[in-house]
């Protein structure tokens, strides 16, 4: 059963993730950048100086305790940690007066050609960004590649703009997934209308990539509406200068969700013609299984005749019924196969 999360001054982490919690912190302004891993809040705090931008991320949910320091640290709410920690929680937008609350989800292929969301809160302050992820992830490597090189003078702009960077990841990694997904879809429509094809596609298979475009929905579409208010909280948050870079990221959303649309019509269009070979199938192999019992109607019509237990037949004593009988059952086995085939019935 649920818990009433307001009944509760303990921070639980519900998920299955064996990664140990651990931080690490990237500090930055125009002239350096510095790194540094640890496990203990208390060892990151002396390096958050006032004129660097800190990003941190948190990798691994298990010790409570220790992301509780963190965001205790930064005055984050009560309710927002448990938000944090509840992998389950939908995607949202949040703004708070002193920081914002992303929570998104990225995707993880399975062997089963599916995906298993894992969740990614970001918190952004004035002078800082928290990442918080369930496992270990290469996933924003490029964006620290990105700030050693100091790309676009990343390291000169604000935390808004680091986080329209990440933001700008997130999209562009669905972005590829969709593009997976048609290009998977034209493949099995492909199949469906090879009928010399040898591996047709079943409605499993159909299924799933339903499936894939559903989660990645129930993903990204909470987000559409919500995230523009970033652009408008009172919180002094973002810059104008910013807003350029977060309308490039919201037009990614658009077309990510333009996309879903394209391809939840296509998946309907490949149901209705999986349907129509189905059918097509069943009705060529009734039409075969017609004219074989067609052909064996008449045959069995003779051996009616002769199987009668009447006393006086005259070919039954005739030398040459058996033969006759056999040449009469093939003659009209032929007769009714050509004239199918004249007809264009087989």
């Amino acid at each position: 059963m649920t818990k009433n999360n307001l009944l509760t001054e303990q921070l639980t982490y519900a998920g299955d993730s064996p990664t140990p919690t651990h931080l690490h912190l990237c500090s930055y302004n125009a002239d350096h950048i510095e790194r540094l891993e640890s496990r203990n809040i208390e060892e990151l705090i002396p390096k958050l100086e006032e004129k660097s931008i800190h990003w941190i991320q948190v990798h691994g949910f298990k010790d409570t305790e220790s992301i509780r320091r963190l965001c205790q640290h930064f005055e984050i709410d009560f309710l927002v940690m448990q938000d944090i920690l509840n992998t389950e929680h939908r995607s949202k937008v949040e703004v708070h007066p002193g920081y914002n609350l992303i929570i998104l989800k990225r995707l993880i292929k399975t062997p089963s050609n599916g995906f298993q969301p894992q969740q990614l809160a970001i918190v952004q302050g004035h002078n800082y960004l928290l990442t918080f992820g369930e496992q270990d992830t290469d996933f924003l490597n490029d964006i620290h590649a990105a700030l050693e090189k100091n790309v676009l003078k990343i390291r000169q702009r604000p935390s808004d703009f680091l986080l329209c960077v990440i933001l700008n990841s997130v999209m562009a990694h669905f972005t590829s997934i969709i593009s997976q997904q048609e290009d998977g879809l034209e493949e099995l429509e492909e199949r469906l209308v090879d009928p010399e094809h040898l591996h047709t596609p079943g409605i499993e298979e159909i299924q799933q990539y339903r499936r894939n475009f559903r989660l990645i929905k129930k993903c990204v579409a909470p987000v559409k509406e919500e995230i523009k208010g970033l652009l408008y909280a009172g919180n002094g948050l973002f810059h104008k200068e910013t807003f350029p870079y977060f309308n490039d990221m919201n037009d990614h959303l658009l077309f990510i969700l333009q996309t879903l649309d394209g391809c939840r019509e296509m998946i309907s269009s490949l149901l209705d013609l999986y349907t129509s070979q189905n059918d097509l199938r069943m009705n060529d192999i009734m039409k075969q299984l017609t004219v074989v019992s067609t052909i064996f109607i008449p045959l069995t019509f003779l051996a009616g005749i002769w199987g009668m237990n009447f006393q006086h037949m005259p070919e039954l004593g005739w030398k040459y019924g058996y033969l006759l009988a056999w040449g009469l059952m093939l003659l009209t086995s032929a007769v009714v196969y050509v004239y199918f085939k004249r007809k264009k019935w087989y």
